[in-house]
């Protein structure tokens, strides 16, 4: 099997981090483009409450300049030599993202970590990765962080 594109998802937790050593030894052993993505979850719709100091679409634009530069950051962070990436930023719903980018890309491979978000977040929006792995048709690897 040779991955020529590989399509790592991260939502910049400690996880994610973890997960990401993984993918980009794949990438370099297998000489494979390296996809990272990051999905700014779709914020609740604030349109219907007062918020008198700042407009919604002034708001979802400084969200998406924050996760541009955390984006930066990590690649700075984390890919050191490594040339052969690009990035992508996108809103949307984390798992419908991921899929969506994968089979854009063509990507081979979905690389995730499994423990992002805990506690009631991860009650009330299930886990991102659980539902990748059951609706993606492409392979997902999933990295678990060790406790």
């Amino acid at each position: 099997m040779k991955f020529k594109t590989i399509l790592f998802a991260t939502d910049f937790s400690e996880s994610s981090d973890y997960a990401f050593r993984y993918a980009l030894a794949m990438a370099r052993q297998f000489d494979a483009r390296l996809a990272l993505l990051h999905v700014i979850n779709e914020p609740v719709d604030l349109r219907g409450f007062y918020v008198p100091h700042i407009s919604f679409d002034k708001l979802e634009e400084e969200i998406a300049q924050g996760a541009h530069k955390m984006m930066e950051k990590f690649c700075r962070d984390h890919l050191g030599d490594f040339s052969h990436f690009e990035t992508h930023v996108e809103p949307g719903i984390p798992y419908e993202e991921i899929i969506s980018k994968g089979q854009e890309i063509d990507a081979d491979l979905i690389v995730m970590g499994t423990h992002g978000r805990t506690g009631l977040d991860h009650m009330l929006f299930g886990s991102t990765t659980e539902k990748v792995v059951r609706k993606s048709p492409i392979p997902v690897m999933t990295i678990r962080i060790q406790e």
